[in-house]
């Protein structure tokens, strides 16, 4: 019995070491057809990393190689992030889900349109408080503001708030806000009297030392990623130096993080969803990832062949990363790449098609 018990085991690690080989060898396949500089991935459970790798490059003109040490900017994943952190302030008792902006920002009411008079913290978070999208395209032109970043941000604010709502199309409940982003963060900023980059430092720094940092990877003083630009049919190689802003929506899409210490943000979150309290309560991940359809606390919230999940990619125009978590099998399946075009993301897509197909029930 316990030989054939050994025979199994070896036999599982013999199956996993060829489908890791052969997988990466596939997805290498992908990355070089699609013109993708770097792709780091991996496919974990709650408590395992079943699928780990980096490949390629970090610029199209350079000859460093990938690795998991590499750090890639995530673009909108952020925004699950800031929702984490603000769930923290929320049990810890500063804030509730329900927390209306005005109830702390009254002296803002007058210069206000009507119509957000009575919006929440957690339609703010889940895009149903009808900000303007603020997405890079066709945006309203916004004023000059003066200070340091934080105070520019409330200058925004009190502008997207004098600006009509926005209109939900007929499919969807919500409209996807990068400034709502910003205004959820002036909330939590309000009642602790930090700024958003100090909570997030203390949260995912200090707390969970998951080594987050702002903006860019470096890559001018180290070996690092360089995002891509597509600019002329070409891949450009963008380097941290260049004069770059978010507009003021930086708790919406301007972290970049380590692919391991990634995995161990999701992992929190599927064990959160097995109901297991860590970080944040499990009932807190319940209600991040469940308590709307459509798009709920920083995920898309969607069913497909009875299978849950919790979905998000993230970009700003020179990284792409992509991420599903399957709520229904408690598995999670996470992209980054270095590049954005619409390459990249057919690319990203095959690889994830990939990755769900060759490791369900393995």
């Amino acid at each position: 019995m316990a030989s054939r018990c050994k025979f199994i085991v070896i036999l599982s690690f013999v199956s996993q070491l060829f489908f890791s080989q052969n997988g990466k060898r596939y997805i290498d396949s992908v990355r070089q057809a699609f013109h993708i500089p770097e792709v780091n991935y991996a496919v974990i459970d709650e408590k395992n990393i079943k699928s780990i790798s980096s490949l390629g490059l970090h610029a199209v003109n350079l000859k460093d190689s990938a690795s998991l040490n590499d750090r890639f900017h995530i673009g909108s994943n952020t925004k699950a992030m800031t929702a984490f952190m603000i769930a923290k302030y929320i049990e810890k008792g500063k804030l509730k889900w329900n927390t209306k902006f005005f109830d702390l920002f009254p002296e803002w009411k007058k210069a206000s349109q009507k119509e957000y008079y009575n919006i929440t913290l957690e339609e703010l978070l889940s895009h149903r408080a009808l900000i303007q999208p603020f997405q890079g395209e066709n945006d309203p032109q916004i004023p000059k503001f003066e200070g340091d970043q934080a105070v520019k941000r409330k200058q925004f604010g009190k502008f997207v708030l004098s600006l009509a709502p926005a209109i939900p199309d007929t499919d969807h409940a919500y409209v996807y806000s990068n400034a709502g982003y910003t205004l959820a963060a002036l909330m939590i900023e309000k009642v602790t009297k930090k700024t958003w980059e100090q909570l997030m430092d203390q949260v995912f720094n200090a707390d969970l030392n998951l080594n987050i940092k702002f903006s860019w990877p470096e890559n001018r003083k180290a070996k690092d990623t360089w995002g891509h630009s597509f600019e002329n049919g070409q891949l450009i190689p963008i380097p941290s130096t260049t004069d770059y802003r978010l507009d003021y929506t930086e708790p919406a899409g301007d972290l970049n993080i380590k692919l391991p210490d990634y995995i161990k943000f999701i992992q929190m979150n599927l064990k959160g969803l097995k109901g297991e309290n860590n970080y944040l309560k499990a009932s807190t991940y319940q209600y991040i990832h469940d308590h709307f359809p459509q798009y709920s606390i920083g995920w898309y919230n969607i069913t497909e062949k009875d299978i849950q999940w919790s979905n998000h990619s993230g970009t700003a125009g020179t990284y792409y990363t992509l991420v599903h978590i399957d709520k229904t099998n408690s598995a999670a399946y996470i992209i980054f790449t270095n590049s954005f075009s619409e390459e990249t993301t057919n690319g990203v897509r095959l690889i994830m098609r990939y990755l769900k197909k060759t490791t369900t029930n393995k």
